[in-house]
Formats: structure tokens, sequence, C-alpha cells
């Protein structure tokens, strides 16, 4: 019990649930807001999110029990629509950081909406078994999100992040034309 308890409140634990909070609330506040603004503040907000996860002290499940999800498909899907409506025809990009790629010879298509809305299944499910406030909850949600970050979605934030890199740096055909017929 005391090894639980040093975990969940060390200092990392503590600004890695306030990071995932944030995100969190930001994804669910994202129907409305221009492209550009929330493109910005995912790119600031996304390397934090990584390297608050990747300075999670190791930790083990210790419970028998799963533990309980918050996010349904409705909520998920709620998610990926607005995020895909907003980046429009941005959302998709070529990823080849894919297992599927070993077999195939071109890229996969990817969607930025859809990998954000794993990220935020993960972190928005750990942030609500965190509040709980019962210690061994806590302790296994942040194992449970640590190891969930090292095989799945540490990967899919790093692969989004290139892939709004891209929205916010590299003009579409569309833009381009825009700036060079309206000056």
């Amino acid at each position: 019990m005391k090894q639980e308890s040093q975990i969940i409140f060390e200092r990392n634990s503590v600004e890695f649930v306030t990071v995932a909070a944030e995100f969190c609330a930001f994804i669910e506040r994202c129907e409305g807001q221009k492209r550009i603004e929330f493109v910005d503040t995912l790119l600031k907000i996304l390397p934090l999110l990584y390297i608050k996860a990747s300075m999670l002290s190791e930790c083990e499940v210790m419970g028998d029990d799963g533990l309980e999800t918050f996010v349904t498909e409705d909520d998920y899907e709620v998610i990926r629509i607005n995020i895909q409506e907003l980046l429009a025809d941005r959302d998709d990009y070529l990823d080849v950081f894919v297992d599927d790629m070993k077999y195939s010879d071109t890229p996969i298509r990817k969607s930025i909406a859809e990998d954000l809305a794993d990220i935020y299944q993960v972190t928005k499910d750990f942030v609500c078994q965190f509040r709980s406030g019962l210690n061994g909850t806590m302790h296994d949600a942040l194992a449970q999100c640590r190891d969930l970050f090292m095989e799945y979605w540490g990967q899919t934030l790093v692969n989004t992040m290139r892939a709004l890199h891209e929205v916010k740096y590299c003009k579409s055909d569309e833009e381009e034309e825009d700036f060079l017929y309206n000056d």
C-alpha cells in the first residue's frame, strides 16, 4: 500500500495527470474552434503529454479486477467526428510506422482525428479512474496508462504530431492557390 501511494503522488505522476486532464478538456472543446488555433495548441500540448508520460515511474497493475472504462463508443465517435470536421481535407496523412506496412509497398493512410480520439480514449479513461481517489485504482490506472503508452498511444502521438506539423507549416495545393490568386 505504501508503494502505491509513493508512485501515485510522485511529482511526475501528478504532472502527467494534470497534462492528461488538460489534453482531454481541450479535445472536448474542439467543436467550433479554428483549425489553425486547434493545431497550434495541439502542437504544444502533445509534446508535453509525451514527455510527462515517458517520465512516469515503472509500476505494475496490482489488482485482479479490470479497470472501469468511461469513454463510450458514442463519446469516441463524437470526438472523432468533431476533429475530422475541423481538419476537413487535412485529416488524412500517410504513415509508414504501422505494422501493416511490412506487407505493403505503399504507405498506409491514417486519420489525425482517429489518432487523437484513440489518445483521448486512453487518457480520459485514465483521468476518470485516477479521480476515484482510491489508491489501488489510481495506481493500477497509472500502470495501465503507462503500459498502453509504451505499447500503442506513445507512437500514435508522435505520428500524429508529424501530421499536425504538416498541417500547420506546409500549405496544401488549395491554400497555395488561394495565396497566389488572392493578392
